[in-house]
């Protein structure tokens, strides 16, 4: 595979290569024996329309299997280069999650064009797909699931999976439904249907707890603390009749958590969440994304500099103080940013709800003292160090100095921390993603408060003497 990758670049960056005249034959036919996952990476490194002359050269089951994979970058472009005709006959082909993904991504007025081609069957079975908001259980499920009546045996439902396991996502989970109603009774695995006897009720090897269930709307977090509590392999989602809408599957879910996590990732940086992979972002598309924030840091820090001017007086009379200031707005920022992520973490992974802040408040008080003696041990430590073996001279006030730096740093290490894990719940109850109290935020936040608490401490401590 990484020989066939390599060719594949190295036409790509051929200053001499001419797309018209690429064999996409022969490259289908040194791919047609990889895997999906393979040949979907190789086609990535193509231009669209060298990659859409491919896929039509590759089996049509092997075009499907490709086009299936959620991760493949070039899907939707890929679709808007092949022939209107075989664009449609793909796209009804494929799965119905994966086909409404193409059509989210895809641009007008391709969209409109291609969607008014497709099937009046599949158009609607679309449109209920791409009704729900985007990361909730609804915009995730697909509809291709096995469900059986509860009048069936087990030996009826083994025959009806054999007929329909081509159609289906997922053969894993058959859902009973009310023959009448068709609202949903029971969730029964494959595995307890091979080895039921064929000739009694199909709720005979249902379990014995009411179905795990999900809302359309609930959040794709959320929808993966179940599946991953319940250690499920998909999950139904059912309206509020109780009948099946779709079902949210576990592989659909892992690439859900990945775009999460990414997404988390890059808004704890101190950025917007890109929409894009980073190598096929716009360079203004990228500015945008990294200036708002930056800007409203840096102003943020400006901040900084306004709390170095109040205090101009007493940095001009004890010059020396300004020699840790780094020091002290480091450690309180990095006691916030630590603070911050912990706290973020728990609450996505819902170790600890709102109504718990008084208790982190309780904990991170007690913690923050302790590490701010620490490092406030560490500070005196070293400016004793320095003095007495004479790498540099703090002035005949050098015990006062380092009382300052050491009491300060309990003092801003225990306000970092605090505050640090106060931002996250303050956010999301104010309806914003937690992780927008990112590291960069919390550490800017607390540079401004930790030099007037620094200059606060010295002006207690030094009055009268350097003060």
């Amino acid at each position: 595979m990484d020989d066939i990758r390599n060719t594949a670049e190295d036409r790509r960056d051929d200053p001499r290569r001419d797309d018209e005249f690429v064999d996409a034959a022969a490259l289908a036919a040194e791919l047609a024996e990889e895997h999906p996952a393979d040949i979907a990476e190789a086609l990535d490194d193509e231009e669209p329309e060298v990659a859409s002359a491919v896929l039509a050269s590759l089996p049509r089951e092997k075009q499907i299997e490709i086009l299936d994979l959620p991760d493949f970058d070039l899907s939707s472009d890929l679709i808007e280069a092949l022939p209107v005709e075989e664009a449609v006959r793909l796209i009804s082909e494929l799965s119905a999650d994966r086909a409404a993904d193409l059509f989210r991504w895809m641009e007008e007025p391709a969209r409109s064009h291609l969607f008014a081609r497709l099937p009046a069957a599949t158009q609607a079975e679309l449109n209920r797909l791409l009704s729900w908001p985007e990361h909730t259980a609804g915009s995730l499920m697909t509809t291709e699931f096995v469900s059986v009546p509860s009048s069936w045996t087990i030996g009826d439902t083994l025959r009806h999976i054999r007929a329909i396991e081509r159609t289906r996502e997922t053969i894993y989970a058959i859902y009973v439904l009310d023959p009448e109603t068709h609202r949903l009774l029971q969730a029964v695995t494959l595995r307890r249907l091979i080895i039921g006897e064929p000739q009694q009720p199909i709720l005979s090897a249902a379990p014995d707890h009411d179905p795990i269930t999900v809302d359309p709307l609930m959040d794709r977090e959320e929808v993966a603390r179940l599946i991953s509590k319940y250690d499920l392999l998909a999950v139904p989602v059912v309206d509020a009749n109780e009948q099946v809408l779709g079902i949210v599957t576990v592989d659909d879910m892992i690439d859900a958590i990945i775009e999460e996590g990414t997404e988390d990732a890059q808004k704890f940086g101190g950025m917007e969440a890109l929409d894009e992979p980073y190598m096929e972002i716009g360079f203004l598309d990228m500015l945008k994304k990294r200036a708002g924030w930056l800007s409203i840091l840096f102003l943020g820090e400006m901040l900084t500099a306004s709390a170095m001017q109040h205090f101009e007086d007493e940095l001009e009379r004890a010059i020396v103080l300004t020699l840790f200031i780094p020091l002290i707005m480091s450690s309180g920022g990095n006691s916030g940013s630590q603070a911050t992520s912990l706290i973020i973490r728990a609450l996505a992974l819902h170790e600890i709800k709102l109504g718990d802040w008084w208790r982190v408040a309780l904990r991170e008080l007690p913690s923050g003292l302790v590490l701010g003696a620490i490092l406030g041990t560490l500070g005196m430590t070293r400016i004793t160090i320095w003095q007495l073996a004479g790498f540099h001279d703090y002035g005949e006030h050098w015990v006062l100095v380092a009382a300052t730096v050491g009491s300060a740093l309990v003092a801003i290490v225990t306000f970092g921390s605090l505050i640090g894990s106060m931002l996250p719940f303050v956010l999301r109850r104010a309806g914003f993603d937690p992780a927008s109290a990112s590291a960069p935020f919390v550490a800017t936040f607390i540079d401004v408060t930790g030099l007037v608490i620094y200059f606060s401490v010295a002006l207690a401590i030094l009055h009268g003497t350097l003060l």
